[in-house]
């Protein structure tokens, strides 16, 4: 099959925790998320983040205190953050229903995904609203397709951690989690000289069909940040399906492998490595035979607190394969 059909996306700064003695400065802040207006009249005390990515968010921002819960973690916690994640009620192990989410007397929602707000999950954003719970959604994934970005930038990465930071009044640690990213994100821009002209393959999941990185995505924005190329940047889409014939033909040199803990198919790195070298069109790639491979967390796949990492991940990895 050809390289066209959408999957889902892959799904997926200073540690410490808020106390019930956290006293934030009252303010009302008004925001526009995906196309919906959110008022939050005053910094929440009992958020829920819904998966991984806001939740770790949350964390590096210190929030734990003021979290009434947290769902569907994807891989292991950042160590830096695993102290403030105990603090947190898991209310499930994927999404929890709208019933479930809502004996958690949230007054705010969060999630990166908006298969949190799916009818099956916590319900519509419109919905929570007309209940006086603001929920918020990041702009990579809007349910509106017409209102995410053609791309990711770390700039609208930065912008969303202010944006949390500010719905719960602490604009400071924003600005001081987001400073130490760009310090870093700056000093990663050294690392990208080893990584020019390689052809990367960013590999989400799945064996028979593949879920691989196209146009658009943060894998794509980490691969140009890094000087590298997308060997499937021509897919409009941030991810897609392939066949490994398709592939062969491109023959990526490097291939990026989310490391998945969720236990499904081709889902971990050893076991995405297993299949690579096994399968008969798949192992005659050139970044196969020569062992070319990067490893990061899947959850670092999508725009997340992690972000800079995975750009410190693969460009030491791009490093390492070129000496």
């Amino acid at each position: 099959m050809g390289l066209l059909l959408l999957v889902p996306a892959a799904c997926g700064g200073a540690s410490g925790s808020s106390t019930g003695t956290d006293r934030a400065a009252p303010v009302v802040t008004k925001l526009t998320s995906c196309g919906l207006p959110l008022t939050i009249s005053a910094p929440p005390r009992r958020a829920v983040a819904m998966e991984q990515n806001a939740t770790e968010i949350m964390l590096a921002l210190g929030l734990s205190g003021r979290m009434a819960g947290t769902a569907y973690r994807t891989d292991p916690v950042l160590p830096e953050l695993e102290t403030g994640y105990g603090e947190v009620p898991v209310l499930a192990a994927r999404y929890p229903g709208r019933e479930a989410l809502l004996a958690a007397r949230p007054d705010f929602v969060y999630s990166t995904r908006a298969s949190a707000y799916a009818p099956d999950a916590g319900g519509a954003r419109e919905e929570l609203a007309r209940l006086a719970i603001p929920a918020y959604l990041s702009s990579n994934d809007c349910e509106d397709p017409t209102l995410i970005p053609s791309s990711v930038t770390f700039d609208a990465i930065f912008g969303e951690i202010g944006d949390i930071a500010k719905t719960f009044g602490v604009p400071e640690r924003g600005e001081s989690v987001v400073a130490d990213l760009r310090r870093r994100l700056e000093a990663a821009r050294d690392i990208s000289r080893a990584s020019s002209g390689s052809k990367l393959m960013w590999y989400y999941s799945g064996t028979k069909t593949p879920a691989i990185a196209g146009r658009g995505g943060l894998p794509d924005t980490i691969t140009t940040f890094l000087g590298a190329g997308n060997a499937f940047s021509d897919i409009p889409r941030q991810w897609a399906e392939g066949s490994w014939e398709k592939i062969a033909e491109r023959d990526p040199d490097v291939i990026v492998l989310a490391d998945l803990t969720r236990g499904g198919d081709g889902d971990s790195a050893e076991a995405k490595m297993s299949f690579l070298r096994s399968d008969p069109v798949a192992s005659r790639l050139t970044a196969v035979r020569k062992n070319r491979f990067v490893v990061v967390p899947g959850s670092a796949m999508d725009p997340s607190i992690r972000s800079v990492s995975a750009v410190e991940q693969v460009g030491a990895g791009l490093r390492d394969l070129h000496r």
